[in-house]
């Protein structure tokens, strides 16, 4: 007759160290613990799922910003664009008046009537930029383009009163005066 090895667990029982119960007890506890070993492998496999969906929604909602800036930008575009083409003044040709201005350092030149000059030395229109050429519009206009972007705003001087800075003007003249 062959003998067999016996396990462990069937010598134990054979020589009376434990228990049936007891046997069946370590064997359940020993499923028990293979089968969070497995699951713990699921687990780690979910865990790697949901980073990769946490990772991918916060690329998605990046890019989602990134398009909504690019929007914005071409909106306010736009607007500024359309001040620019409803308000802009006539110029005139190289017959006018040269109106000298700086933009980035460089002297850049427009023609304009004696009118428009004194205008825009008294700040009520301006020069604006949009692609690469040179506007000008009233000086609430160019007010509205500068909240937009102010880089398009190349000329806007100060509104200046038109008051005469007189010391005697309290002062009156007396009529019977001869020089």
């Amino acid at each position: 007759m062959s003998q067999r090895k016996l396990s462990l667990q069937e010598q134990l029982l054979k020589s009376g160290l434990t228990t049936d119960a007891k046997a069946r007890q370590i064997r359940s506890e020993k499923r028990k613990q293979q089968r969070q070993n497995n699951a713990g492998g699921e687990d780690e496999a979910k865990r790697l799922a949901q980073k990769t969906r946490e990772e991918q929604a916060a690329r998605d909602r990046e890019l989602s910003l990134l398009k909504k800036e690019q929007a914005e930008q071409k909106e306010i575009s736009a607007q500024i664009k359309q001040l620019i083409d409803q308000n802009r003044k006539d110029q005139a040709d190289d017959d006018g008046i040269a109106y000298k201005f700086s933009d980035n350092n460089k002297i850049k030149t427009v023609y304009v009537s004696e009118a428009m000059r004194e205008q825009i030395s008294k700040g009520r229109l301006a020069i604006v930029k949009w692609e690469r050429q040179y506007e000008i519009v009233p000086a609430d206009v160019a007010l509205k383009i500068k909240a937009r972007d102010a880089n398009c705003v190349l000329v806007l001087n100060d509104q200046a009163e038109e008051k005469i800075d007189d010391a005697y003007a309290a002062y009156q003249i007396p009529d019977d005066l001869i020089w």
